[in-house]
């Protein structure tokens, strides 16, 4: 998600953001991460790449822009500086609602009868600081137990390598944990002492189902092997342009099992997608194999309008 914040671009050794150097940035945001940045986001692209123009020597956005088309690293980096991450556990809880009384109880039933292995993947695009995949991981654990032969696997990825890093930490404030159900907290959080008092941290358990990846969303395709039982991309789409967030969708649905549930953020719809139809608002259910995947010359002459 793009930062809503913006502080003042600080002191005058830095020459101030020109108007088509923000437009350098844009574009360069728009091809790399499928993200639009409005006009109205100048100040806050300004504040946010200024440490790194100051730590780097430069004086001059457009040279921080020339520095960063030359250094793929320093590129990642400028996404994480003009992206921010917010979540928090269990959010949405009608999302988890449906998941604890209509979805999980379907894949037992189809598990009793054979239809179906004892085996769940879920997938959490946009996975941000981790809370989104740890609610999954504790539901899922707490009701597919491994004493059942069940075995959960949560694929959390983002843009952020910033973000997957604490992710990864699974270490959260104790008043952040507050949010997750107790019979979970007391089961999958271990409680921090000494220098980690006030903070808790996902234990063994929740860590061993979840693998963490960096990931963009706007490549051309993504390396995560197998088709998952749901997609979770929530609070996403609303930063892409409507022709971005449609091959994005595509593409994501090329990884949804068949009859597979697609998970979106409150404030967003998917409504009318070829591929999908509604089950709730916001969640959705992929109903073709062949309507979810575009003709691979369709989605290059899509890559190509875009660039354009």
């Amino acid at each position: 998600m793009i930062a809503r914040d913006a502080t003042p671009v600080g002191p005058s050794e830095v020459k101030p953001l020109e108007e088509s150097e923000f437009g350098l940035f844009q574009r360069l945001v728009q091809r790399e991460a499928g993200i639009h940045l409005g006009d109205v986001k100048r100040a806050l692209v300004a504040a946010r790449l200024l440490r790194r123009i100051r730590d780097l020597g430069l004086t001059t956005y457009g040279a921080y822009y020339r520095h960063v088309i030359e250094d793929h690293d320093e590129l990642r980096l400028m996404l994480d500086a003009i992206t921010t991450n917010e979540t928090h556990f269990f959010r949405e809880p009608r999302h988890f609602e449906l998941l604890s009384q209509t979805l999980l109880p379907a894949w037992r039933a189809e598990a009793a009868r054979g239809d179906r292995a004892r085996r769940i993947r879920l997938w959490s695009a946009g996975c941000s600081t981790g809370e989104e995949p740890y609610s999954l991981a504790m539901l899922l654990l707490s009701e597919l137990p491994a004493e059942e032969n069940w075995e959960i696997e949560i694929l959390a990825t983002d843009l952020s390598t910033r973000v997957l890093d604490r992710a990864r930490q699974g270490i959260y404030m104790t008043e952040k944990a507050a949010e997750i159900p107790r019979a979970m907290l007391q089961r999958f959080m271990l409680k921090g002492f000494a220098t980690q008092d006030g903070n808790v941290k996902a234990s063994p358990a929740l860590q061993s189902v979840i693998s963490f990846q960096h990931l963009n969303l706007n490549d051309e395709a993504y390396s995560i092997g197998g088709l998952f039982d749901a997609i979770f991309c929530r609070n996403v789409f609303i930063y892409f342009s409507r022709t971005t967030r449609e091959r994005i969708v595509r593409q994501l649905l090329e990884n949804l099992q068949p009859r597979g549930l697609f998970f979106v953020g409150h404030s967003e719809s998917l409504g009318g997608t070829p591929g999908l139809e509604t089950v709730i608002p916001t969640v959705y259910r992929r109903t073709s194999v062949d309507a979810a995947a575009p003709a691979p010359d369709a989605r290059a002459s899509s890559r190509r309008n875009e660039a354009a």
